[in-house]
């Protein structure tokens, strides 16, 4: 999971976009690797009423008022500026499209990366020109973008003279950005999974600003603005992260909007939040707590991810620095089966992952991360 800053990644990927047969590789100078990705046909902007989320992510007890008809095809015809060059992308699912995917479409290639193997790269952006950097480096190597921001780089992204009250700043600034994302996806072709990066219990106001104007934006248009946030309550105590977390999966999951929840903690610095000096332990997560939090969650609703700790770090070191476990992510998926019985997925991997850090990590190590 992408979105902090460590030297270069290199991803082993199978050209989901259908270019090559080779699988090349894809190298993004960012900070962490994270398990998605997608696929695309022109026949995805074919114009279509959309009544409300997904059912198959909605709570069986909430009744989701049906939106509005959408009233245009894309956001360049939204916005009347020239259509862009659809590609098509035979090597991925149908649903997935240039431009910001959420719902249905962004689980297909969540879906569509565990199933082959491989992960795409999330990218902390805190200006226009960032974004477009990402766009043309995923269109250059034909692939999907998770593009992201955090607190304090939406703040920067919006300026800093303005004021950032109860978070007024922080929130123009994302929204600002999600817009640019969105009109700007298209133009280059490129499927993108439009995500906001840690956020801790003091940062949840900024939080509930972006899924206010997620909702309101689903009202017009049968989406959320956002494909999806993380909450990292990481820091506080289990039950009340967990219970936290439902609280808001039952909120966004009405528009299609995913969570990604932390579990252990992120080692390292990013974005002012220091955790250098943590204790080992929480470096790495059980797996009866990660159990703990599939149980729940799904009892809500399956639109979620899990960042688990396997000894993954921010920051940039040397390789060879960071000790990563990625048997911990194995173990857990073998641990949930086993309470599932019967009920276990077919692919025995009943919990998406997100990886956080990248730096300092061993390729190989990064390599079986991904294939759990």
């Amino acid at each position: 999971h992408a979105s902090h800053a460590p030297p270069s990644i290199a991803i082993k990927r199978h050209s989901p976009l259908g270019e090559d047969d080779e699988p090349p590789i894809m190298k993004f100078a960012s900070a962490a690797a994270a398990a998605l990705l997608a696929a695309s046909t022109v026949n995805a902007f074919v114009p279509v009423q959309i009544a409300a989320a997904p059912s198959a992510f909605r709570p069986k007890d909430v009744s989701v008022r049906s939106a509005r008809p959408l009233a245009m095809t894309t956001v360049a015809d939204d916005l009347g500026i020239p259509e862009p060059k659809v590609a098509s992308y035979p090597k991925l699912p149908a649903s997935v499209h240039p431009g910001v995917n959420t719902g249905q479409a962004m689980v297909d290639l969540l879906n569509h990366a565990k199933e082959n193997g491989y992960a795409i790269p999330a990218v902390n952006c805190v200006s226009s020109s960032g974004i477009n950097a990402c766009l043309e480096a995923a269109r250059k190597n034909d692939a999907p973008v998770i593009i992201q921001f955090s607190s304090g780089g939406s703040q920067f992204y919006a300026g800093k003279a303005l004021d950032n009250t109860d978070f007024r700043a922080a929130i123009a600034g994302a929204v600002s950005g999600a817009f640019h994302v969105r009109t700007l996806a298209e133009q280059y072709g490129v499927p993108v999974i439009l995500h906001t990066d840690h956020c801790a219990k003091k940062l949840l106001p900024w939080i509930d600003g972006l899924i206010a104007a997620s909702e309101r934006y689903h009202e017009s248009h049968g989406e959320p603005l956002f494909s999806s946030h993380m909450i990292d309550l990481s820091e506080e105590p289990i039950e009340e992260n967990i219970e936290i977390c439902k609280d808001y999966l039952a909120r966004m999951e009405k528009i299609g909007l995913l969570l990604e929840m932390e579990l252990g903690i992120t080692g390292g610095e990013e974005d002012g939040v220091d955790n250098t000096d943590v204790a080992l332990e929480d470096l790495y997560s059980k797996p009866e707590e990660i159990y703990q939090v599939y149980e729940e969650l799904t009892s809500i609703s399956d639109m979620f991810t899990v960042a688990a700790a396997f000894g993954n770090v921010h920051g940039v070191y040397s390789p060879g620095n960071v000790k990563l476990e990625p048997k911990i992510l194995d173990r857990a998926q073998d641990y949930i089966n086993e309470k599932l019985g019967d009920k276990a997925p077919e692919d025995k991997k009943p919990v998406l992952f997100v990886f956080h850090g990248g730096s300092g990590s061993a390729l190989e190590d990064i390599q079986e991360a991904i294939g759990y």
